[in-house]
């Protein structure tokens, strides 16, 4: 009896030791892949959305979280494909579309992308150089200086490894993770009209509409649609069989998952912040430095100081992977063989040109926003024709039910930045 007992309490409890080896060898497996989101992520938060997030809370209170929410789900969508053409071609966007299209569309490509890449690094570069303003008291200038020495630091540590670069991204993401969460307990918004205007959609006037195209055209970047098929090279095996590409993709998703949604969250808590702070108490904030200003008298040194904090580093990491972006564009629509050093300075040089010449930052970050507007269908069209052909994506090509999804996605992210391309020109922005 005593011997049946024992194999009795034996088969129940062997099992345990290797559930929990199962558990680790999963996890283990998983952490392999997780990174290349968290370097793409931070185009979510970048000073751009800073701007339209802090305008929306103070002018609208809490009615426009919803956009942030699907922004955040579109964004989620247009990353995953980018994602999955590098796992299933082995290439990045850039590279693909030189192999799928012609030479001259390629560098109509290629010319588009790289004013892109220019534009957004003018937007990031503008913001760093701010929060080192505000910070430190630095004067613009010589803040553009070292922030562009900080972000040549940043790629530079390439050399060594992407997970070196990423390390150093997510590390960035984690202290603008840390600052907002500081400032929304200093804050003590209202959790129920959160809750509601999270689910809920509601524009109240004209303006709110404006707004919203705002934030999601600050949100959804071409620069990290190229970028991220790019980024999950590093993770892909040599001759890859399909049910290798088809876990290395289901990695991906939980890890863009996991990315993207940190960046929902801090996008949520700008626009909450705002809502908390500026609406209940009547203030109307258009820039980012009548933000930070007026954070101190209302919330203290503490939240000032973490505003300043997340904004800098926005405006560094957000910095440092647009001229990996650059990098990318330039060598793979034409093939431009340039030295990284040079491909750095020239992605980088407009930016603190603007700077040294003084021009309006608000000004310049509307126009950047244009540009953008122009160049986003070039980058998600030619994603989605390549994902949909089964000779170039075998078992990872888009069903149907994806390219529905990704046309409706596409076109509403191309007519809303239409709008928001509109109204810049009509002076209502």
């Amino acid at each position: 009896m005593s011997e049946g007992l024992n194999l009795s309490q034996t088969s129940l409890t062997f099992p345990l030791p290797l559930l929990k080896d199962t558990w680790q060898v999963k996890a283990r497996s998983m952490l392999k892949f997780l990174g290349p989101a968290f370097i793409v992520s931070v185009a979510y938060i970048d000073p751009g959305n800073f701007a339209t997030n802090i305008s929306g809370g103070s002018v609208f209170n809490y009615s426009l979280i919803w956009v942030i929410l699907w922004s955040n789900l579109m964004g989620i969508f247009l990353q995953s494909m980018s994602a999955k053409l590098g796992i299933a071609t082995g290439h990045n966007l850039p590279e693909m579309c030189s192999k799928t299209f012609s030479r001259k569309i390629n560098w109509f490509f290629w010319l588009e992308a790289e004013f892109a890449a220019m534009a957004t690094d003018l937007a990031e570069f503008l913001g760093g150089t701010l929060g080192l303003y505000l910070l430190f008291g630095i004067p613009m200038i010589y803040a553009g200086l070292l922030l562009g020495a900080l972000t040549f630091l940043i790629v530079y540590m390439e050399k060594y490894g992407q997970r070196v670069v990423e390390w150093i991204i997510g590390t960035l993401v984690a202290i603008i993770t840390i600052a907002y969460t500081i400032e929304v307990f200093l804050a003590k918004p209202d959790w129920a009209q959160v809750g509601i205007h999270t689910l809920i959609p509601s524009l109240p006037n004209g303006a709110a509409v404006l707004i919203a195209v705002g934030m999601l055209g600050a949100t959804v970047m071409p620069h990290v649609i190229y970028l991220h098929s790019q980024l999950v090279q590093c993770r892909n095996q040599k001759d890859h069989t399909e049910e290798q590409k088809r876990k290395h993709y289901r990695m991906a998703r939980i890890d863009i998952t996991i990315a993207m949604n940190i960046a929902f969250l801090v996008n949520a808590a700008m626009v909450i912040v705002a809502a908390a702070v500026f609406f209940r108490n009547g203030l109307v904030v258009d820039t980012i430095e009548q933000a930070q200003k007026s954070l101190e008298p209302l919330l203290g040194t503490l939240s000032s100081g973490a505003f300043g904090i997340a904004l800098l580093a926005s405006g560094l990491s957000s910095s440092a992977v647009g001229t990996m972006a650059g990098q990318t564009i330039m060598k793979g629509f034409v093939g431009l063989n340039i030295p990284i050093n040079i491909r750095r300075l020239i992605t980088m040089t407009p930016a603190l040109i603007i700077i040294a010449l003084g021009v309006n930052p608000m000004y310049a970050l509307v126009m950047s926003q244009v540009v953008l507007s122009f160049a986003l269908p070039f980058a998600i069209v030619p994603m989605l024709l390549i994902t949909s052909r089964k000779d170039l994506m075998g078992s990872l090509v888009n069903n149907r039910s994806t390219k529905v999804a990704g046309w409706i996605i596409t076109s509403l992210i191309i007519g809303l930045n239409a709008v928001l391309l509109y109204l810049t020109f009509t002076g209502s922005v």
